[in-house]
């Protein structure tokens, strides 16, 4: 979603965040690969995760834009949110969150599998991650690393599907490159006193930031490779083929540092997706590759 298509949004709605649901995507992952997504109670599951993990995030936001609003007021694009600009007020913006954060939560033990669990930590960590832990170096990033394998696990876990080690360690590395990207697109938003924004920002360097984006992202090409050769993969599948689609992960890694250092993107994964048709191509096709795979449909089972 552009800036501009985003502006004409009601603020309440705005103040969600309805386009960073997208990330939640991450809990069809274990419908994907455990060959479940005809299993209609499954899906129902997943379905409702989904849902769950939106209002939940929402709440969350809600809650970072109440603690941060006169932070954000510093930074050239989140200042135009609807509590820092003062488009929406605190009451309303309260009532909103609580109201997310009660229907999240009953979706969540009502319908959304069997660890009910993994939505409470989810929000336990975001609280404690907004209440200071964000200022921690490091572990900063591997806390909004966990909220996706949160997702990961409530889509896996949560519907009685096995995980496997590979995906857990390739989702964790992938999150971390997100999470390091995201602080160097920060830092590259707000080149001049970025600690008055984000304190934790002080903390970090440049060259620090691009060690640790280069760690993760070979971790991440590395990590999914592996999986794709692995004897237990390929018993599982039936398919030697899924390296074929180890191309479309590099080239969507490789699209992504680009934009991070020459077009001062990065910050926000949801919005590099929708405005970057490479990478929208890149994920499109890897998952149609792989639906394809898993389904026999090209690359005859061996």
């Amino acid at each position: 979603m552009s800036s501009l298509s985003a502006s004409r949004l009601p603020a309440w709605l705005r103040l969600l965040r309805p386009h960073q649901w997208l990330k939640n995507g991450f809990v069809f992952v274990g419908l994907l690969f455990g060959h479940a997504g005809a299993d209609p109670i499954k899906l129902g599951q997943a379905l409702a995760a989904f849902a769950a993990f939106s209002l939940l995030a929402s709440a969350v936001y809600v809650m970072n834009d109440l603690i941060d609003r006169e932070q954000d007021r510093l930074h050239p694009k989140k200042r135009n949110r609807p509590l820092a600009a003062g488009t929406i007020g605190v009451g309303t913006a309260v009532a909103l969150g609580m109201a997310c954060l009660l229907a999240g939560g009953a979706i969540a033990v009502l319908f959304a599998g069997s660890a009910p669990w993994i939505f409470l930590v989810y929000v336990a960590l975001n609280v404690c991650y907004s209440l200071g832990l964000k200022h921690v170096v490091i572990l900063d990033v591997f806390i909004i690393a966990s909220g996706f394998m949160l997702r990961i696990l409530a889509g896996t876990l949560g519907l009685d599907i096995a995980p496997s080690q590979w995906l857990l360690l390739c989702g964790l590395m992938l999150t971390l490159f997100l999470g390091f990207a995201k602080r160097r697109a920060e830092l590259n938003a707000l080149p001049t006193d970025s600690a008055s924004h984000r304190r934790v920002l002080e903390h970090y360097t440049e060259p620090m930031l691009d060690q640790f984006i280069g760690i993760a992202a070979a971790g991440t090409v590395i990590s999914y490779a592996l999986y794709t050769v692995s004897a237990e993969t390929v018993a599982l599948h039936g398919t030697r083929g899924l390296i074929a689609t180890v191309p479309f992960v590099l080239y969507g890694m490789l699209r992504y540092l680009w934009r991070l250092h020459r077009r001062s993107g990065g910050g926000d994964p949801v919005q590099e997706l929708l405005n970057d048709p490479h990478l929208l191509v890149a994920i499109v096709g890897w998952l149609l590759l792989v639906i394809a795979l898993l389904g026999g449909a090209i690359m005859p089972r061996p």
